[in-house]
């Protein structure tokens, strides 16, 4: 098995590269999904996120109010950390079931926003990043997810800096072109991939 840490800054396309390995037969198993999937209603984890922030962060359906929680943890790193303390063990303890189910044969991709500022480069036989310039990624979260400005600025500057994430690389990939280039370098690094040493 190959184990493969992707990751990217906010607005980097890191999901779209993670979506294009996925159609290459690499078995992606998605960070994000994982955490609310672990907190959804009637789970141990929804159950502590109530325990530790109370009952105001649950819509009336029963869910996790997602806004809620972010506008709770965000600028706050006390309660942000108490937030990850309860969901990134769930999250590794599922992510591991899927990589056991994957079989020994499998290039697995772990697409993580938060690999490098969890420090788990090490665990990766191999760490791809993707990298867009910051103008790009604010760009994007304006026009495309309707953030303001300040909030763009805001997420970006909660997350690793580029270098810090350049530096965790083993494999970086340029996405400030088109979506036909970045199909084109996906398909060099699943070539590169499967042509691994042991593979």
């Amino acid at each position: 098995m190959m184990r493969v840490g992707l990751t990217g800054g906010i607005g980097s396309g890191k999901s779209t590269v993670g979506m294009l390995l996925a159609e290459r037969g690499a078995v992606v198993i998605d960070s994000d999904r994982l955490a609310r999937d672990v907190v959804a209603p009637g789970t141990p984890g929804l159950s502590s996120v109530v325990q530790r922030f109370g009952g105001e962060v649950i819509t009336v359906t029963g869910e996790l109010d997602r806004r809620a929680m972010a506008e709770r943890v965000f600028g706050d790193a006390a309660a942000r950390a108490d937030l990850e303390a309860i969901i990134h063990p769930l999250v590794r303890a599922r992510a591991a079931e899927l990589e056991v189910a994957a079989g020994p044969g499998a290039l697995v991709v772990h697409d993580i926003p938060l690999l490098v500022e969890t420090g788990q480069a090490e665990r990766f036989d191999v760490v791809i990043v993707v990298d867009v310039p910051c103008d790009v990624q604010r760009d994007r979260l304006t026009r495309l997810r309707g953030m303001s400005p300040e909030e763009a600025k805001a997420r970006i500057g909660a997350q690793a800096s580029r270098t810090e994430r350049l530096a965790a690389a083993d494999i970086v990939v340029d996405n400030s072109g088109s979506l036909e280039e970045l199909s084109a370098v996906v398909d060099s690094i699943w070539e590169r991939l499967s042509q691994a040493p042991g593979r």
